[in-house]
């Protein structure tokens, strides 16, 4: 598995010694969800504290699924159209290509 050390450089990456540092380009709304997602997970702890019953607790659970996979493919998308579109670009397709392959895999399961 790669580290994030040997990811590839693309427009929205920033490289130094230390790390790659990637800033995507709706950041704001990307941390607006996050924190929405959280609070859910709050109040499903919440909710199991209160004993409330099973089939309540498992919608709310379902539904911080969907938000998160609605997440990680808006941050797919910056990926492959950051990230990967710069990597072709370059000549470095193929290993952009396999390591996006890779994580698309991850989600599929």
């Amino acid at each position: 598995m790669k580290s994030t050390n040997d990811a590839p450089e693309c427009e929205h990456h920033s490289h130094d010694a230390a790390h790659h540092a990637v800033v995507q380009p709706n950041k704001s709304a990307l941390l607006k969800r996050l924190n929405r997602i959280e609070g859910q997970v709050r109040g499903v702890a919440k909710m199991v504290e209160e004993d409330r019953y099973c089939i309540d607790v498992l919608t709310q659970i379902s539904a911080i699924r969907s938000a998160l996979g609605a997440l990680a493919m808006q941050l797919l998308e910056n990926h492959t159209k950051g990230c990967v579109r710069s990597a072709i670009r370059s000549g470095d397709g193929e290993a952009a290509v396999d390591e996006l392959m890779t994580v698309v895999k991850r989600f599929g399961s």
